[in-house]
């Protein structure tokens, strides 16, 4: 039996956007969620702070729901703000509002996510996942990135 290939089966990630009234955002969230589940064995969902969906609290519950007992969150953000310092780990039930991202949070384990997060324009939702979750950094300064702004005016000369 390959334990390794059974323990990522237990572990999901959830890849979390801003949201927006506009399809734009969401699309490419989506799209690089997709890619990256074409290179990887790990359950892999999407979830959005507002406006669009899953929200994340569902998307925490829709991996919850497939048996994963932690999840790794990467904020698809290019640098920390509000929204990854704050707003997402609230939402997340990791801490109240403190800047300890990139650690892992077993005490959640023992306490469970049953918290509510309302959404401006969505009803309260509450988390059900009872596992780890640890949350990393967002996608930062990474050479990846200009190298794609390197194509990107390469391509418009």
């Amino acid at each position: 039996m390959d334990t390794s290939l059974n323990s990522k089966n237990n572990v999901g990630v959830l890849l979390v956007g801003h949201g927006s009234r506009l399809p734009y955002g969401k699309d490419v969230v989506s799209q690089i969620a997709e890619i990256y589940r074409e290179n990887t064995n790990y359950l892999v969902e999407i979830g959005f702070m507002n406006m669009s969906k899953p929200s994340i609290p569902t998307a925490i519950n829709n991996l919850a729901d497939k048996g994963v007992n932690k999840i790794i969150v990467t904020p698809v953000f290019l640098a920390h703000g509000v929204h990854t310092k704050q707003d997402i780990p609230r939402i997340l039930g990791l801490d109240n509002g403190h800047e300890d991202q990139g650690h892992s949070h077993p005490e959640n384990q023992e306490h469970g996510h049953d918290h509510k997060h309302s959404h401006h324009d969505q009803e309260v939702e509450e988390i059900q996942f009872k596992g780890e979750i640890i949350y990393t950094e967002p996608l930062g300064a990474d050479k990846r990135i200009a190298d794609i702004i390197k194509d990107r005016v390469d391509n418009a000369l």
